[in-house]
């Protein structure tokens, strides 16, 4: 009999090198790293090398664009090339019926939203156009099913370098004048390494679920398949994390390591950073102390490298998420 899986969380420690994964943008012909300031438990502050938890969402929204593509799961025309906007009020008109076009509240307008894409599903939205004629349907909301945090270079393990990049230019093509393109444009760019601490969290429960209404907007067999076009996405996020420089700079993965949790009914999976140095003995406790409150809802699963980490992927991917009767 399967699981029925409420909300899934990550803490790890992931090591990455030679990555340039999230700037601040360039002074002159420097490209800036993004530093962060953190304090640790002890109350101390550090200055570390960061990547913003928007990168990984990024990330993982164009891995689940191509499951779902690759797999006939509802995508909007937005979605489907990886516009931030995700979905149009005209395109979610389209899967509102004719009895309620006049009467567009914000749970019409969501129930739509779910139905037509499952990446605004997943990663949330807000509706700023106007749905239809009615004004209550502006501003709309739809929370993200799946968080993630930033992931942090924990203190004295992360530093950054910086390299000289130049363009080859040779001058024997016989190609010359302005249209030539053998323009240099020298720059400065950083490549950091170092051990992160990455945090995330998905709340199983609410995939097509909606908030406003509290129901769920599409069956059973839909948000099975939204399950583990997530999971499986996720993992590939951590497998080719696709984000800035990573055509020259792709980051060397050198170690994953830490604690995935997940609960079998509403209590949440615990996370607690890896910035701790005893993050893991905390979930173990919490983990232990839930499981006195609500018994057996939490488990507690540790992982020491990717190839730990996907056996637990595989494990859930063939469970179900929860649903709330």
């Amino acid at each position: 009999m399967k699981k029925q899986i409420a909300s899934i969380s990550i803490s790890g420690e992931i090591t990455l090198n030679m990555h340039s994964l999230n700037n601040e943008g360039g002074e002159g012909n420097q490209i800036m790293t993004r530093q962060l300031t953190i304090v640790d438990k002890e109350g101390r502050e550090h200055t570390v090398n960061g990547i913003s938890g928007d990168m990984f969402k990024h990330i993982h929204a164009g891995h689940l664009v191509n499951y779902c593509l690759e797999n006939n799961i509802e995508l909007s025309q937005y979605s489907k090339a990886l516009n931030p906007n995700r979905i149009s009020a005209a395109e979610l008109l389209n899967y509102i019926t004719e009895s309620k076009k006049k009467n567009e509240k914000a749970g019409i307008v969501i129930d739509a939203l779910i139905n037509s894409c499952a990446v605004c599903d997943t990663h949330g939205i807000l509706i700023t156009e106007k749905v239809g004629d009615n004004k209550d349907s502006s501003n709309t909301p739809r929370k993200s099913v799946i968080e993630f945090g930033w992931t942090i270079g924990i203190p004295e393990k992360n530093n950054t370098e910086t390299y000289l990049h130049t363009k080859v230019v040779h001058s024997s093509t016989g190609v010359k004048g302005e249209s030539s393109n053998e323009g240099q444009n020298i720059f400065h760019r950083p490549a950091n390494h170092g051990a992160y601490a990455f945090v995330c969290n998905l709340d199983t429960y609410r995939i097509g679920f909606n908030d406003i209404d509290r129901n769920y907007a599409i069956d059973d067999n839909k948000r099975q398949a939204r399950y583990k076009a997530i999971l499986q996405s996720l993992l590939s996020s951590f497998l080719n994390p696709r984000g800035a420089m990573t055509s020259t700079q792709k980051p060397h993965i050198t170690d994953f390591k830490g604690v995935v949790t997940y609960s079998e009914k509403l209590i949440p999976a615990p996370t607690i950073s890896p910035i701790n140095p005893g993050y893991e003995k905390e979930i173990e406790t919490i983990t232990a102390n839930l499981n006195l409150i609500e018994k057996d809802s939490i488990t507690a699963r540790p992982f020491n490298g990717f190839g730990e980490l996907t056996v637990i992927f595989k494990d859930l991917i063939q469970e179900e998420p929860y649903k709330i009767s």
